[in-house]
């Protein structure tokens, strides 16, 4: 399936409440699916969560092994349905969104959590109940992801939009010859 559009700030579908994912619903397959086209559309993306292609559904993909630096993690995760059980440590880090593509924000998160999902290694496997240890940039990645699903972006959690706030650099792209 093709990558689907990312939906931008301030599209009012990104502050809404995600209801629970239905795993026999006719559409499911097909939105697992389309999350993680929509992943790997995106070079160096490592979550995306279903509000985010317009479906208000408990759903997100995380690779934090996509991340540029290699960071420990535990690879693709598919996660349906997923609660935060518990949270420890704080840190501060700086966080962008395909949501909003203009900026990146300090955003305090906690360092390790732990959290139950349906687990599922790719579209068409079988969901599995489990629970999940992450730390450091995955935890993070995680909380990231599962803020969309409770209509909230890394905006809505930095202390002060004056000083923790950042315009996204870009870089020029060479034109091919």
């Amino acid at each position: 399936m093709p990558a689907r559009e990312i939906l931008t700030y301030p599209n009012a579908k990104l502050t809404e409440l995600s209801s629970e994912a239905i795993e026999s619903a006719p559409d499911f397959r097909a939105l697992l699916a389309d999350l993680l086209d929509t992943l790997n559309a995106f070079p160096g993306c490592v979550g995306v969560a279903a509000p985010q292609i317009g479906e208000l559904k408990r759903v997100v993909v995380v690779d934090a092994s996509r991340n540029r630096k290699p960071v420990p993690n535990q690879g693709l995760l598919i996660l349906v349905n997923p609660v935060i059980q518990s949270c420890e440590g704080e840190e501060i880090m700086r966080e962008g969104c395909l949501s909003i593509p203009d900026f990146t924000a300090n955003v305090k998160r906690a360092k390790r959590i732990s959290l139950v999902a349906t687990l599922y290694s790719n579209a068409d496997s079988a969901g599995v109940a489990t629970k999940i240890e992450a730390d450091n940039f995955e935890a993070r990645v995680i909380q990231h992801e599962l803020d969309h699903l409770e209509g909230k972006l890394f905006l809505d959690r930095v202390s002060s939009l004056k000083t923790d706030v950042f315009r996204r650099k870009r870089y020029a792209v060479p034109e091919s010859t």
